[in-house]
């Protein structure tokens, strides 16, 4: 068998896997490992019939907003990123030339997710604090797409909100705490990393804002806020909530998230095979991998093939997604003035606030 390199003295890579994938022993090993995966929740993809069930009248915008005005849904998830922030001001983290990565070189760090990692901030925990008096909450309104989830919680039909961001704006929102997973963690609370001695949002406000490390009163020891370092576990929350309410889905709308960290990422497979899947966002994400594909695992999204039945991408700014799909629905009006009473009533509490509407996405 000729090499890729034109030495017929080695066996090809793909000529290696393609033998391998038809043996019968692969067939033994495929079951093997798609029984494994099933434990932990995830569906076969393509291989269910139930997969391939009409479960929109069409795989677009309007067959979402038909599923909805149907009332064949209750239960909505919504899985949120970086994406729904970036119009209040908040830059994302993998944007090219804008994104937070991107703009960390004054920190002098050893690469830039650094300043996200445990090992490295119990080292040094000077340039993530002096990055969080930048980015911190109170300084920044909810975006659009902030309050199209917050009317989805008021009209009865939101089941839970999963976020990976830290700038607590959910809240700022009015979406209440139990609605909340914060997979990420969030800066609502701080804690002693020696004493575990909890802290507010307040506490920890004064003390970054003084160019300080925030130390603990009782035992001096550093106080981190509750977000989720590169390093540390998920909280407790998110793994709990994940099984509770993936089952019960019967619309999962993601907006905003590249779903390239894991585990968030792979929670998209966590809903039943017949549940629509709507992503809000700049571009294509979380599109099914191939071999999982081979595997007949529904390992990802299936936008464009013709056996999709129920994945529907929206492609633009999560905000101008949100204000389409609330028009759509018949909800626009009700949208923009719920944005316009509660930005009004921010700016009263809060005047420094109001320079979040200046600042665009170029922080």
């Amino acid at each position: 068998m000729a090499s890729a390199d034109g030495n017929d003295d080695k066996p090809s890579v793909s000529g290696t896997f393609s033998e391998m994938l038809n043996s019968s022993k692969m067939d033994e090993i495929l079951e093997g490992m798609i029984g494994y995966f099933q434990n932990f929740g995830f569906h076969r993809g393509e291989s269910d019939s139930k997969s391939k069930e009409k479960v929109l009248d069409e795989p677009t915008l309007d067959g979402i907003v038909k599923y909805i005005q149907d009332q064949k849904c209750k239960n909505i998830i919504t899985m949120a990123g970086a994406g729904i922030s970036t119009s209040a001001g908040i830059p994302d983290f993998r944007s090219p030339g804008s994104g937070l990565y991107h703009n960390l070189e004054k920190y002098k760090l050893p690469d830039p997710q650094a300043i996200f990692e445990i090992d490295f901030f119990l080292e040094n925990p000077q340039p993530f604090f002096a990055l969080a008096k930048e980015l911190y909450p109170g300084s920044f309104k909810p975006t659009i797409s902030h309050y199209f989830l917050r009317m989805l919680h008021d009209k009865g039909l939101l089941l839970r909100h999963y976020t990976q961001n830290i700038d607590t704006l959910e809240r700022v929102a009015g979406i209440p705490g139990e609605k909340l997973v914060e997979a990420h963690g969030t800066f609502h609370t701080s804690h002693c990393l020696k004493c575990k001695k909890e802290y507010s949002l307040e506490w920890m406000k004064e003390r970054i804002f003084a160019d300080a490390v925030p130390t603990c009163e009782d035992c001096n020891g550093v106080v981190k806020p509750d977000i989720v370092f590169f390093g540390e576990s998920l909280p407790a929350r998110f793994s709990q909530k994940v099984s509770e309410d993936f089952s019960k889905c019967d619309l999962l709308i993601i907006l905003g998230s590249s779903l390239i960290v894991q585990p968030f990422a792979s929670i998209i497979d966590r809903v039943k095979p017949t549940c629509p899947r709507l992503l809000i966002n700049r571009e294509k994400t979380g599109q099914r991998d191939r071999v999982m594909q081979l595997m007949g695992m529904g390992a990802g999204m299936d936008f464009d093939s013709s056996e999709n039945t129920r994945d529907v991408a929206w492609i633009g700014d999560c905000d101008n997604g949100c204000q389409v799909m609330a028009k759509k629905l018949g909800w626009e009006d009700e949208l923009l003035k719920l944005v316009e009473e509660e930005h009004a009533k921010i700016d009263a509490e809060n005047p420094k606030s109001k320079d979040s509407d200046e600042k665009g996405s170029n922080l």
